[in-house]
């Protein structure tokens, strides 16, 4: 223990001694180069915020339909609280005015007294925020809130029900957020506790609904919250004076404190410690030097509380989304050091070379972790090329293995956590940065650690030298299941980013495993629980059912449905289905490979569950272009065949609907085009034409069209080339457009309505095509509104009856198609072919 340690000891153990002689006083220990943080955004504010604004939704939701139980609640209390306001009426107002008033004079005094003249004013700002807010709000539901709304955040006044959200609760509630912590400030204490008392006495007396109540503090949270965080708080990280008492507490005399500077661009020019400064790039955690009085060199790295927070909801994410990635939750600051000394204790204990950890302290809100240096330890960033030789990658590779034969991951290796030291000619591996780290870690986090260390490697020597190098430690087994890991998700933010000037890594370290051992499997490993396509099939689809009932009237859509003769739209249905068919057709008369109709009319099927998170097309097309690549054929390929695909549908739906158009003359119809519309489409056209003049536009054009057509090319010549394909992807578009225009025609002769067949197809092909140019969901609203106005506009049939005709089509041609679709994808997923 140092002298000034046991100095106080002994004071503390002899209370009545003289006190004649002074006691002895630490030396002045000034911290160099340090930059104190005045101001901290807190990301917990941030989240504050956001929740706040989540809160008054979801309350103005609770209002909306819980409104009969509050309303008859109102209603039970009001002849209470007539009595209650009649008894009470002097003190409850007085008591209301002095709680407005006293409130922020107090608070405001306080914060005066302690010289914190920007707290005040930001104090007074959120104030005038919330009220502000609160009067937004209130006038938003005025003007655009529904009657169920209004009803739920009124009271009963006089036979009247009146909204209210009381300004003042909002007020006091956005002050005393910014005004400080309760533990710190006796007034802000004492001032929460009357609000509380208010809010209490205006529900017992009946002045406010409470769902308006709720709002108008939330509003005040609100306010509060994002104040604090647009301006920021004081910080209470330890600093100066106060980190050179938590060193003394660690039982260290400093004699010399240094800030490691985090700027790296010339690390040679810094000085200092190059682990340590590694060691903030791949933590963000502060770092100093420490020569403490016995000219001991040491390395305190400083873990600040306001930083914990930070990352919350990114490790949230990936804790749910990724296996064996990301276990560990949001934690304190205590429990985070606790947790890096855990780690490094036993990887120490393992024989890992990796600093010591000597001691750790608190100081205000921050940990002080205080380590061994390695002082001639350089990060791999740093070496030369040539520095890179064979026995460093051995050493690496011996390093990471005793960490795992201990039992332990280390899950964020990148170039700055792992160090070299050259002594007497013989390379030294360090490994550091262990917040991240496992104690009884999982096979796949271990396996996680070497495909992270391959990669790393690869980036600086190769990707055949860094195989090489894994193959003297490894056996072929552990290498082999390297190979499925080796994707981006799996890669620590640092390494992705450097990959970023080299994206062909980690195809060249497949490339290099598979040369290596033919018969590894470097088929990527399913590393997510969910991704991108079970977003696109699960939550847009709620979005899209939203945004559809939203738009259609579901009784509307009951009524057309009961009116019908149900026989046909059992055919419509069927028809709808016969549809499938074709579309299956004529994708395995433009694949490359030999597709099985059965597999594919599923993958049809499919598509229509897919539709419902897309717009109209891109769903069928998404589908046949993963089928296919999982059949083996290269994405270009595929692509191309998908491409052929849709152009051959569109040119089969725009020649059938002018070969209709031709043969119906003036004696059935015209077309539902206008002529602005028609004149729009010249115009347009004439723009594009008038623009591939230019030279550098038809340059352009020709590098983004020519790879797909030099691709596309010979698929196109080799279906001419098979009468028998092309007539079946044309039957196959054939039957898939005239199975839509019959099941239309079976729809319409449901509620009694006949047109001919002409008519039908015309309006169906140029309603679909215009309805489906609109970017929904499956088309959704836009395609029911082009069919029902063309529908009407070409027959003449009521536009109610119309409507009913359009959108009973819909419900048989792609509503009712949507659970059967959901089965064709999971016995798809199941089969592997997805």
């Amino acid at each position: 223990m140092s002298a000034p340690s046991s100095a106080r000891r002994e004071a503390d153990e002899e209370p009545d001694a003289p006190r004649s002689a002074p006691e002895p006083q630490a030396p002045q220990v000034v911290v160099d180069d340090d930059d104190p943080t005045m101001r901290v955004h807190h990301p917990s504010d941030l989240i504050g915020t956001v929740l706040a604004a989540a809160a008054v939704v979801v309350v103005m939701v609770l209002a909306t339909y819980a409104q009969h139980t509050t309303t008859g609640v109102a209603e039970d209390v009001q002849g209470f609280a007539t009595l209650l306001r009649r008894i009470l009426v002097v003190p409850v107002q007085v008591f209301e005015g002095l709680v407005t008033l006293v409130v922020p004079v107090a608070v405001i005094t306080e914060l005066a007294l302690r010289r914190l003249g920007r707290q005040v004013l930001e104090a007074l700002g959120a104030a005038v925020a919330a009220i502000l807010l609160n009067g937004l709000v209130l006038w938003l539901v005025h003007e655009f809130g529904g009657e169920d709304l209004t009803v739920g955040l009124s009271v009963l006044v006089k036979g009247d029900w009146v909204v209210t959200m009381p300004g003042y609760v909002a007020m006091l509630a956005g002050l005393l957020t910014v005004s400080g912590p309760r533990a710190r400030r006796t007034s802000v204490r004492w001032s929460w506790n009357l609000l509380w008392v208010a809010v209490g006495i205006l529900l017992v007396t009946a002045q406010v609904s409470l769902p308006g109540l709720a709002i108008s503090l939330l509003v005040g949270r609100l306010a509060g919250l994002g104040m604090r965080f647009w301006s920021g708080v004081r910080s209470e990280r330890a600093y100066g004076d106060a980190l050179v008492a938590g060193i003394r507490r660690a039982g260290f005399d400093p004699a010399h404190v240094r800030r490691i500077p985090e700027a790296d661009d010339d690390p040679h020019a810094l000085g200092g410690d190059a682990a340590a400064r590694a060691l903030m790039r791949a933590t963000g955690y502060r770092a100093y030097e420490l020569t403490t009085a016995d000219d001991e060199k040491l390395d305190v790295v400083v873990i600040d509380g306001d930083r914990q927070v930070a990352g919350m909801l990114s490790r949230a994410w990936r804790s749910l989304r990724l296996r064996g990635l990301e276990g560990r939750q949001v934690v304190g600051l205590r429990q985070a050091a606790e947790h890096n000394a855990l780690l490094s204790y036993a990887a120490h204990a393992a024989g890992v070379r990796t600093p010591s950890l000597l001691a750790v302290a608190e100081a205000d809100d921050s940990m002080l972790m205080v380590q061994t240096r390695p002082e001639r330890a350089v990060p791999l960033t740093e070496l030369e090329p040539d520095d890179l030789t064979d026995d460093l990658l051995a050493e690496v590779w011996a390093q990471l293995q005793l960490v795992h034969s201990a039992g332990l991951a280390h899950r964020a290796l990148t170039s700055d956590t792992v160090l070299v030291e050259n002594v007497a000619g013989r390379p030294f591996v360090w490994v550091t940065g262990w917040e991240q780290g496992y104690v009884a870690s999982s096979e796949l986090a271990r396996r996680m650690d070497d495909s992270q260390m391959l990669a790393l490697l690869a980036l600086r020597v190769g990707a055949r030298r860094a195989i090489d190098s894994a193959a003297g430690v490894l056996s072929d087994q552990d290498i082999a299941a390297i190979g499925p890991l080796l994707q981006t998700i799996s890669l620590p933010r640092q390494t992705r980013d450097e990959m970023r000037a080299d994206k062909k890594v980690l195809a060249e370290l497949r490339a290099a495993l598979v040369e290596r051992l033919p018969e590894a499997d470097v088929e990527p490993q399913q590393l997510v629980r969910f991704g991108m396509r079970t977003v696109l099939t699960i939550v847009l689809p709620i979005f899209a059912v939203i945004f559809i009932v939203t738009q259609i009237n579901l009784d509307e859509i009951t009524h057309a449905v009961s009116q019908s003769d149900w026989r046909w739209s059992v055919l419509a249905f069927a028809l709808g289905l016969l549809t499938l068919l074709g579309a299956a057709f004529a994708l395995v008369a433009f694949s490359p490979v030999k597709l099985s109709l059965w597999r594919t009319v599923l993958v049809q099927s499919a598509a229509t569950f897919v539709a419902l998170a897309a717009p109209a097309g891109i769903g069928p097309a998404a589908m046949n272009l993963r089928l296919l690549t999982k059949r083996g054929v290269s994405a270009t390929l595929a692509g191309a065949t998908v491409a052929l695909v849709q152009v051959s549908q569109f040119i089969v739906t725009v020649a059938l609907l002018v070969v209709l158009t031709i043969a119906s003359g003036n004696k059935e119809s015209t077309l539902p085009v206008s002529p602005v519309v028609l004149l729009v489409i010249a115009i347009v056209a004439a723009l594009v034409a008038a623009s591939l003049l230019i030279p550098a536009v038809r340059q352009w054009v020709l590098a983004k069209t020519m790879p797909t057509i030099r691709q596309t090319w010979p698929r196109l010549v080799d279906v001419l080339g098979r009468p028998w394909r092309l007539a079946l992807a044309v039957g196959g578009n054939l039957l898939m457009t005239l199975g839509y225009v019959a099941a239309f025609d079976a729809c319409l002769r449901a509620f009694g309505q006949e047109a001919t067949l002409i008519q039908v197809a015309i309006i169906y092909l140029a309603g679909n095509t215009a309805g489906a140019m609109v970017p929904t969901p499956g088309g959704m609203g836009a395609i029911e509104a082009a069919l029902a106005g063309s529908l009407s506009a070409v027959t003449g049939i009521n536009i109610g009856i119309a409507t009913s005709v359009a959108i009973l089509f819909r419900v048989v041609t792609y509503w009712l198609r949507i659970p059967i679709g959901w089965v064709s994808m999971r016995v798809l997923q199941r089969q592997g072919e997805l």
